[in-house]
């Protein structure tokens, strides 16, 4: 892997995410990593230029370089969002720690289209299962049922919160399948309405603070241009 040290070396940011992260691990489950790191500026002067995401070295773990990770952010996608919220974080730096100051900054509105749209093709995928197989693969329904619980509470509260909490067991339940489909099917319904209703009165801001983050980014990438690329 060409690219590995940057990992490595530049990682600014690296957290725990998945079921761990959500507080629905149970024996035997995996541990997703994710990160960012920043490419040394020097390195965009090549015409290799660096990558804008890399997958490894380490299994399950995967790195965005931070304007890809920004970019995402801003356009509010709900893996690079949640990362941002993981209460499960394994390493951060100063520059890490300025990019979770720029949390709020990256929400807005926009989440009630990303997230729903989303979740709708999850729920897609699962109703075709059903169809053919004569059930849904049960873990994915409940991280659907997760996302929305997310998404709802983040638009009525204005704060994105990983950790299921208490509904953990509900939850779990039906990725054992001791939910009825069509009480599941109910549910994401029920939770989809009350995502909508939440979008009409919520307290974000319509639009990302897209000038603070790049103000940010900016920022680092000057510094960064005053060291020599490793």
């Amino acid at each position: 892997m060409p690219f590995e040290h940057l990992v490595r070396d530049h990682t600014i940011y690296a957290c725990v995410m998945g079921s761990r992260a959500f507080g629905l691990a149970t024996d035997g489950s995996d541990t997703d990593r994710r990160g960012v790191f920043l490419a040394p500026t020097p390195l965009f002067w090549r015409f290799e230029k660096p990558p804008t995401h890399i997958e490894g070295p380490a299994e399950e773990q995967f790195s965005w370089e931070l304007e890809r990770f920004c970019e995402l952010a801003l356009r509010a996608n709900p893996n690079i969002l949640e990362c941002l919220h993981s209460p499960l974080v394994e390493h951060i730096d100063a520059t890490g720690r300025e990019l979770l100051d720029l949390r709020e900054a990256f929400l807005s509105r926009q989440v009630h289209e990303t997230f729903t749209r989303y979740a709708l093709g999850q729920r897609k995928k699962l109703e075709a299962d059903f169809r053919v197989h004569g059930a849904p693969r049960w873990k994915h329904a409940m991280h659907l049922l997760r996302l929305l619980t997310s998404a709802r509470d983040l638009l009525r509260t204005g704060a994105l919160t990983i950790d299921v909490g208490d509904r953990r067991e509900a939850l779990l339940s039906v990725k054992r399948g001791e939910v009825p489909w069509p009480e599941v099917e109910s549910w994401m319904t029920r939770l989809a309405g009350e995502t909508d209703r939440a979008a009409a009165v919520s307290p974000l801001p319509p639009e990302p603070d897209r000038s603070r983050v790049e103000d940010f980014l900016l920022r680092v990438r000057r510094a960064s241009a005053a060291v020599p690329a490793g």
